[in-house]
């Protein structure tokens, strides 16, 4: 039986220098979308940590970041700016990454750990942990993490039914969402006032009084979890395929998702216990970060990249806004967030895919 001509072998390498092309010129445009979003993020760090009241000049904040500069220009960019500003860096990357993992490896534009529950479990533990039982520093955080844990399970197991749709966990997540924004309520109406309203600009997500305190935990958690999740993440092509031709392709399917969604939850959680659930950052970056590329990939580092963007500049915005007042950063992001949500939804109705 004849199966075909075989081509040409001009026409043969035409086709394969097209081919060859057209990958260089995607991994060129990733490489100058990856070099631009970090030329942008340093410049928005530098705005962040020289910016202010008393306002540091590029040369004197260079060298005070060398170790060099000295009085008061160098407590106020050491102790006071500096921590916050790399806090806003990696509590950024940690929520644009944890966004671009779900969203990828569910295939669902809402399935970001703010929307489907895990920043609200974290959020309930670290709420009842403190309010109730008087845990902070450390141990506060270790209770967030958790609470995203055993929320993630819980969400997971209520899903599953011989796999898991992405569909069905964002719908479950909300659900259980609904529910812990319950229990943060009942916590903060059966507290004292000023409990409740310190825990409330938590809740709001708030980078205002951080320091090294809550950053070195945090930039400890991201040298471990960034790593691992760049290894786990070489199965999330494939995955993105399908379950089915996942499994031919040799992956086993639901040990790699489990280890996705394990990375996905401890980048939440972490980030969560440094500034509180900062809403939309997770849910926004990745897509962002696509319109960027070319091709419908993960783009986990630019979604990383644009997550920090997003959070030093909406923490820059939150400071500076408003004189003399000092808004919580979640407010400025979910200026960004929920105008988007509310556009995507109409989009996905409109589309007949809204459910």
């Amino acid at each position: 039986m004849r199966t075909g001509k075989r081509l040409h072998p001009a026409d043969e390498a035409a086709a394969v220098a097209t081919i060859r092309g057209a990958r260089l010129r995607v991994k060129a445009r990733t490489t100058a979308v990856v070099l631009v979003l970090s030329a942008a993020v340093t410049a928005a760090f530098a705005l962040a940590v020289g910016y202010g009241d008393m306002v540091v000049p590029l040369p004197d904040l260079i060298a005070i970041l060398t170790g060099g500069g000295s009085g008061g220009p160098r407590f106020v960019v050491m102790e006071l700016r500096l921590p916050r500003a790399l806090l806003a860096l990696t509590v950024g990357i940690a929520f644009g990454l944890a966004g671009a993992v779900f969203q990828t490896l569910l295939r669902n534009p809402l399935a970001s750990p703010d929307v489907i529950g895990i920043s609200a479990g974290a959020s309930a533990t670290a709420v009842t942990a403190t309010l109730t039982f008087g845990v902070s520093g450390f141990a506060l955080s270790l209770s967030a993490l958790g609470g995203a844990f055993v929320t993630a399970a819980l969400i997971y197991g209520l899903a599953w039914r011989q796999g898991v749709s992405g569909y069905r966990l964002v719908l479950v997540g909300i659900g259980i969402a609904a529910g812990l924004a319950s229990v943060i309520s009942y916590q903060l109406t059966s507290s004292r006032v000023t409990e409740a309203q310190s825990a409330l600009v938590w809740l709001t997500g708030s980078l205002n009084g951080r320091s090294w305190d809550q950053f070195v935990p945090l930039a400890i958690s991201l040298v471990v979890l960034l790593p691992l999740t760049a290894l786990v993440a070489s199965r999330l092509r494939a995955l993105q395929l399908g379950d089915d031709a996942a499994g031919g392709l040799g992956v086993r399917v639901e040990a790699a998702r489990l280890a996705l969604i394990a990375c996905g939850v401890a980048l939440a959680g972490v980030a969560t216990a440094a500034a509180g659930p900062v809403a939309f950052v997770a849910f926004v970056s990745a897509p962002i970060a696509r319109r960027l590329l070319p091709g419908r990939g993960a783009a986990l580092v630019p979604a990383a990249l644009v997550g920090a963007l997003i959070v030093l500049l909406a923490d820059f915005a939150a400071q500076h806004l408003i004189s003399s007042v000092q808004l919580p950063v979640g407010v400025a992001t979910s200026i960004i967030g929920a105008p988007y949500l509310l556009w995507l939804l109409a989009r996905n109705n409109k589309e007949g895919s809204g459910g």
